[in-house]
């Protein structure tokens, strides 16, 4: 089954016929799709809400892709002798603003994609190591919502990021600044 603009609906043993409008249009009339991956406007979100994102596993590939592209060239990230000898933390330590870009990243998709209009604050906690192989999860509470101007808000959420024994490893808390769902009067 192809559908679009101009493209033919089921087969030629059912009777295809082109069509001019999108299919969702045509089966519920003035129908407004949603955009799969678009994050939450400001004004859909209440305090006290919860949300979840899938894991993350961190390779050995993202830690050396990040340093490079950063310049993390701190020695406890490049060097396997002086980490053997010197760290405190058993493993390959993944630098901490690695973690935490990971963890934007996971909600990106779901939570901010195409609503963020800026990140303006946050504080930061790092609370516990992350290791190569372990694998990070964020857990988001909001704590904050409120209307700015122009039909947006302000939105600030507490996120844990936790690793696979469901410690945490960091906490931050970002603001941020929204959309709104109405266009803005």
């Amino acid at each position: 089954m192809r559908t679009g603009p101009g493209r033919a609906i089921g087969s030629a043993d059912s009777g295809a016929r082109e069509i001019s409008k999108p299919l969702a249009e045509l089966i519920l009339g003035e129908c407004i799709m949603k955009l799969l991956g678009q994050g939450l406007h400001w004004d859909e979100i209440k305090v006290g809400d919860q949300f979840k994102t899938f894991g993350r596993t961190i390779t050995e590939a993202d830690i050396v892709n990040f340093i490079n592209c950063t310049g993390f060239l701190e020695v406890l990230f490049t060097d396997a002798e002086f980490r053997a000898e010197h760290s405190a933390i058993a493993g390959r330590v993944v630098p901490a603003a690695l973690v935490y870009s990971v963890a934007e990243g996971m909600l990106m998709v779901g939570l901010i994609q195409g609503v963020g209009l800026a990140f303006l604050n946050m504080e930061l906690d790092v609370k516990g190591p992350v290791v190569a192989g372990d694998t990070v999860h964020v857990e988001v509470t909001v704590t904050e919502v409120r209307p700015t101007s122009k039909g947006r808000g302000l939105v600030r959420t507490r996120n844990e990021i936790k690793n696979q024994r469901g410690e945490t490893v960091i906490v931050y808390t970002p603001l941020r600044l929204v959309k709104g769902s109405k266009p803005a009067a």
